[in-house]
């Protein structure tokens, strides 16, 4: 038997620009995204006497987690992740995946794509695949579009619907408090609503002319879903002005929401805040990764 204990990050979104929308609905993304240290815990074992099968796809996933209000069936994301790994490489397998969630859900952070692309880097590793890093990240396209950010999990700029990772030098420390609400937003939700919005001329200075390395001025920290999630959550417009007057250089919704981020220069002012944060939901006290996990 094959086991591997492994940690999936969470990420945020520093900016997050709709720049088109392909005629299949899909929409073309420009945002820097960058993993930070929230992560879930994912521990994966294989049974011994995995063989070659004579028909791919011949494979036995059980998904368990510590969260009862996660699924754990074919919707989730690490079973798909790893039935998908045992059709492209034609085996028959015994794999139990347990997750124990810490990232929460419907928030922004990707936990759900997080956790397939570990399921993906794990089993390439525990069956001795070799896939190539550019091969996981093709898989991780077809499981969902923020999947392949996190095969390289390092900061990156993310095009295409997210499927194209560029990435970039690691961001100068800054101590970031994430909060989350006691609720969640849809993300097809929120695209829809943008969708329905009427377009806006954008600003003159674009967020993606910043300096590798440095944190974008807090002009440019941009998400285009707020214009469609904010009217409707007041209380994450609330959030927001509640970061701004504990201190924070900038404030952003992560994603589709419902989560918000504050970045702080010093670490003392992002601790003082953490209090008086938590009448507005869960908080965490995060640092930005610079680079990839590797399994416990």
């Amino acid at each position: 038997m094959r086991t591997m204990q492994s940690r999936a990050p969470a990420k945020i979104n520093v900016y997050l620009r709709i720049v088109g929308r392909r005629p299949d609905g899909y929409h073309l993304l420009d945002s820097l995204m960058v993993p930070i240290s929230l992560y879930d815990d994912i521990h994966i074992t294989v049974a011994r006497g995995e063989e070659r099968a004579a028909t791919p796809g011949a494979a036995l996933v059980v998904v368990s987690c510590d969260d009862p209000t996660v699924p754990g069936g074919e919707t989730n994301l690490a079973y798909k992740a790893a039935a998908l790994v045992c059709q492209e490489a034609g085996l028959q397998a015994r794999i139990a995946i347990h997750l124990r969630k810490r990232i929460p859900a419907g928030a922004g952070l990707g936990g759900g794509s997080s956790n397939a692309a570990t399921v993906l880097k794990s089993l390439n590793a525990l069956l001795a695949l070799g896939w190539t890093e550019a091969r996981l990240c093709q898989l991780g396209a077809r499981l969902g579009a923020d999947v392949p950010f996190f095969i390289p999990c390092r900061p990156a700029r993310i095009g295409g619907i997210g499927d194209i990772v560029t990435t970039v030098p690691p961001l100068s420390a800054r101590s970031v408090v994430l909060v989350v609400p006691p609720f969640g937003v849809s993300t097809p939700w929120a695209y829809r609503r943008f969708d329905e919005l009427p377009s806006v001329r954008p600003p003159r200075a674009q967020p993606w002319q910043f300096t590798p390395g440095q944190w974008p001025a807090r002009e440019l920290l941009i998400n285009d879903l707020e214009r469609a999630v904010l009217p409707a959550y007041p209380p994450i417009a609330a959030l927001k002005d509640a970061l701004l007057r504990l201190g924070a250089e900038g404030v952003l919704m992560s994603g589709s929401g419902s989560s918000v981020f504050g970045i702080f220069r010093h670490r003392t002012a992002a601790e003082q805040a953490v209090t008086p944060l938590q009448a507005h939901g869960r908080v965490f006290l995060v640092e930005p990764l610079p680079g990839p996990l590797g399994a416990a």
